[in-house]
This record gives C-alpha cells, sequence and structure tokens, in this order.
C-alpha cells in the first residue's frame, strides 16, 4: 500500500481466563494492517471473535500471544494507553454506557478535559465535533432525552472532539432503527472521506458494503479478506458460517437466474436501479 499502517495486529492470540486452570480461547494467531484513512470492516457470527478483536484496537484488552501496535506504540505498554487511545477512538453498541455528563456539550467536553486540552481549543473541538454529527442545535439537551441514533451521534461526537486518527465501531448502529442507522452511516462516510480510518463490526451487510476492505472472523481466525464485491460473491461460504449478504445482492441474483445478462455481482440498493436503467435502455434483447 506504500503507506506505513496505522494499526498492526502481529499474530495475536487471546484467551478468556475462566479460572487459573481454565481458558477460553477467542482469537488464534491474528494478523494484519490498518492504514490511514482506510474503512475496514469485520464480520462474523456471534462468538466469533470480532467485537474481543475490536476492544484489541486501542488497548482495551491486551494480547495473550503478539502484539497490537498503534502508530508504533504497544498496547501492552501502561504508559502509552494515554496516546494510544487518542489516536484510536472507540463507540460501543450502547450509547447509554458512554454518555455520562448532563448535557451534550458536557459530554463531549469529559474527554477533552481528562486530556488537559485549554478552554478555547476545547469549546472550538466541541463546536466542529457536534457540527460533524449534526447535533449542534441540540447541545444543551440533557442527553437521556435524545433518541438513539441522537444519543449515539453524541457519543461519536465525543470521539471525535479527540481528533483520533482512527474510529471503531463496535456494532455502533444495531440498537438503531433504520433512520438512526442511515444517519451515522453518513456521518462514518463523512469522517472517512475528510480522512480518519474507520473500523466497523457489524452484523449489517449493507454497512459492510460500505467498507474499502472486509476481514471475515470465524472461530477466532481470519477466513477471508477482500473487498465487499469480492466477499460477497463467496455466498455458500457465508451462509457456510452463518453470514449473509446484503438484500441487493440477493436480489440481483435471483434476476440473474431469470436474465442472464442481469449483472449478478450487485451489492448497492442503488446499483440495482441502474442495472434495471441500463437494460431498459438497451431493448428487449438485453433481457433475455
Amino acid at each position: 500500500m506504500g503507506k506505513k499502517p496505522l494499526i498492526q495486529v502481529e499474530d495475536v492470540s487471546f484467551q478468556y481466563l475462566v479460572n487459573k486452570d481454565e481458558k477460553i480461547p477467542v482469537l488464534k494467531n491474528i494478523s494484519f494492517n490498518i492504514y490511514p484513512g482506510e474503512y475496514v470492516a469485520i464480520i462474523g457470527h456471534n462468538g466469533s471473535g470480532k467485537s474481543t478483536l475490536s476492544k484489541h484496537l486501542n488497548g482495551i484488552l491486551k494480547p495473550s500471544q503478539g502484539e497490537v501496535l498503534v502508530n508504533g506504540m504497544n498496547t501492552k505498554e501502561k504508559r502509552l494507553l494515554k496516546r494510544i487511545r487518542q489516536e484510536v477512538g472507540m463507540v460501543f453498541q450502547n450509547p447509554d454506557n458512554q454518555l455520562i455528563a448532563t448535557t451534550v456539550e458536557d459530554d463531549v467536553a469529559f474527554g477533552l478535559e481528562n486530556t488537559g486540552v485549554p478552554m478555547d481549543e476545547m469549546e472550538s473541538r466541541i463546536r466542529f465535533a457536534l457540527d460533524v454529527v449534526g447535533m449542534s442545535e441540540m447541545s444543551k439537551r440533557a442527553p437521556h432525552h435524545l433518541s438513539g441514533g441522537q444519543k449515539q451521534r453524541v457519543a461519536i461526537a465525543g470521539i471525535i472532539a479527540m481528533m483520533p486518527k482512527c474510529l471503531v465501531l463496535d456494532e455502533a448502529t444495531s440498537m438503531l432503527d433504520t433512520y438512526g442507522r442511515k444517519d451515522i452511516l453518513k456521518v462514518i462516510r463523512k469522517l472517512n472521506d475528510d480522512g480518519m480510518a474507520i473500523i466497523t463490526v457489524t452484523h449489517h451487510m449493507s454497512e459492510v458494503a460500505e467498507a474499502d476492505r472486509v476481514i471475515v472472523i470465524e472461530g477466532g481466525n481470519i477466513v477471508l479478506q477482500g473487498t465487499p464485491r469480492e466477499i460477497f460473491q463467496k455466498k455458500a461460504f457465508l451462509q457456510n458460517i452463518q453470514l449473509d449478504v446484503p438484500a441487493a445482492s440477493r436480489i440481483a441474483e435471483l434476476v440473474h437466474h431469470n436474465h442472464a445478462n442481469f449483472n449478478p455481482e450487485i451489492i448497492h440498493s442503488y446499483e440495482i436501479v441502474n442495472e434495471v436503467k441500463r437494460l431498459l435502455k438497451g431493448g428487449e434483447n438485453e433481457w433475455r
């Protein structure tokens, strides 16, 4: 890729300790890099190890074996954790677990206060972060009065204000309705377009289709890597490990079975519309 990796995961294995005699292995010899500005989706069925992996990326969990380096800083070194978490911010499934202040702006300020950001800079960062997520008008509102999608936007704003190089989303849209999810995806896309690396752990395949690269985890191992289009062509393999493909892919495949000229490699809903238009423009022969 030519660039220096932002995050290096090197031969990482991890076991949860049940007691001193019993360990449950979750990750096994995992290696990959995340580069500046990348948009990466990590997928796998429940229990595959994907959320455990995501918590290694900013030192919430430490490898039992191997290393995770963030801009060269080892997550096993306690003294570096503060700097590591300024580089890699994390948003979780339930925003209520991340919102602690009485107003939206105070919540966004919390992380900045803990890192000693000067007051004038803090104010400009809070304004910037709330503007990015579209929550400026609600800066004085109490977080517990917000909808699920709005709360998640505030949680993301709290991370954006820290100006990390990478945002990790661990099932961050799974508790949201369709509209809330679309809102968050727009925010994520804008952050990525502006140069922030995005790592999303999700089971929503329409979200996976937005990424540059997909990492598929099964049984604590990486079993597939590639672009969304490459990954979603392996439908039988994905089904075998209890994963789905986007609705647009399923529709395209069904139409292709009846009309051979219809492109079966579609992964976005807008591509369905474009393909229908293309074939209609080509006339009846195109619909053989």
